[in-house]
């Protein structure tokens, strides 16, 4: 089941940068750049390293360990040496507030139903 999940305000993030997030159990960097949020997996797919700690241009994030720089929009990799996708989340602003929306699992009822 896909829900929103309410993260921060708009206020709480400059444009240009990245914070890191744990939403619904996944990390997520958001990141601001020229008015837009994103939504991107905290973890470059090279090296296991935190996107949100990376530099913002533009519509990608460069991961600060060695320079991989992935695409905000898609999470494809833009520039070696990751090339490997990471997953990236829809976002949208409502009542100054900025949501993601992620993947959540419902609880299973364990619960024998007899007959």
């Amino acid at each position: 089941m896909t829900a929103w999940v309410d993260v921060c305000g708009v206020d709480d993030l400059s444009d240009g940068t990245a914070k890191a997030y744990d939403i619904a159990g996944k990390p997520i960097a958001l990141v601001r750049s020229d008015g837009v949020f994103y939504a991107i997996e905290d973890i470059c797919s090279h090296a296991d390293i935190a996107l949100s700690e990376g530099e913002v241009d533009g519509k990608c994030i460069e991961c600060w360990l060695h320079g991989s720089r992935f695409d905000l929009e898609t999470g494809k990799p833009t520039g070696p040496p990751a090339n490997r996708p990471v997953p990236v989340y829809p976002t949208k602003t409502e009542g100054g507030r900025v949501l993601v929306a992620v993947e959540v699992a419902l609880a299973a009822n364990t619960e024998d139903q007899e007959s």
